[in-house]
């Protein structure tokens, strides 16, 4: 059986420290303004009763990713362990896949964009033409879970194969894992908590699972 790469996420736990958002920037060399990570501050409830709840939002990585129908040239496409791939030579920055995702997961920088508006020295040292006009998002860090078939380590469980934003989570709110064995972290986690998933009344079968307390619905 082919392996299915998920991220758990346990909303029990994140802090909303943004540590997570600043890996995967650190890890990618996203430019200026492109987060592909980032964690929404929500309030729920009324005063004096009020609860606050941090959720990490990325690129979902879905069994039936809604960008992947739209895109026009197949540059968007899927590897056979679930991650949703971009290949940023076929794609045309056309924005149909942006348009197309429910969970806002995509960005296109149509120009460099620097920080401090003059490149820093790191800045150019990592900056890639490549993905500038082009549909860019989370790759739940494909090239380490991909070293992972090499090296033999398991990503989830060994660092250099598991992904910039699971190993910075200060808080051990992220988890990443193939659901498909059934004695993998993330298999576990799910066996034995509530959970949810993103908008999965639209049948996109998402691979980010969120760990949900049932006391804080009450």
């Amino acid at each position: 059986m082919s392996r299915r790469y998920v991220m758990v996420v346990d909303l029990r736990r994140c802090v909303g420290c943004q540590t997570c958002t600043v890996a995967c920037k650190g890890a990618n060399a996203t430019p200026a303004g492109v987060q592909w990570r980032r964690v929404l501050d929500i309030e729920t409830g009324e005063f004096p009763e009020v609860r606050r709840t941090f959720v990490p939002m990325a690129c979902m990585h879905c069994d039936n990713p809604p960008c992947m129908e739209v895109c026009p040239t197949t540059a968007t496409g899927q590897s056979a362990d679930g991650l949703v791939t971009i290949d940023y030579d076929l794609c045309i920055g056309c924005a149909n896949c942006i348009m197309a995702c429910p969970y806002d997961a995509r960005s296109i920088a149509h120009e460099p964009r620097f920080s401090y508006g003059t490149p820093m020295a790191s800045e150019l040292a990592r900056f890639d033409a490549g993905r500038i006009a082009v549909a860019t998002k989370c790759s739940f860090c494909r090239e380490r879970v991909e070293e992972a078939l090499r090296s033999g380590q398991t990503p989830g469980v060994d660092p250099d194969v598991t992904p910039a934003c699971v190993n910075s989570c200060i808080a051990g709110a992220l988890h990443f894992g193939d659901i498909r064995d059934p004695r993998s972290n993330v298999a576990g986690l799910l066996g034995g908590a509530k959970h949810f998933r993103m908008h999965e009344e639209l049948g996109t079968n998402p691979a980010v699972y969120y760990i949900w307390d049932e006391e804080r619905e009450s």
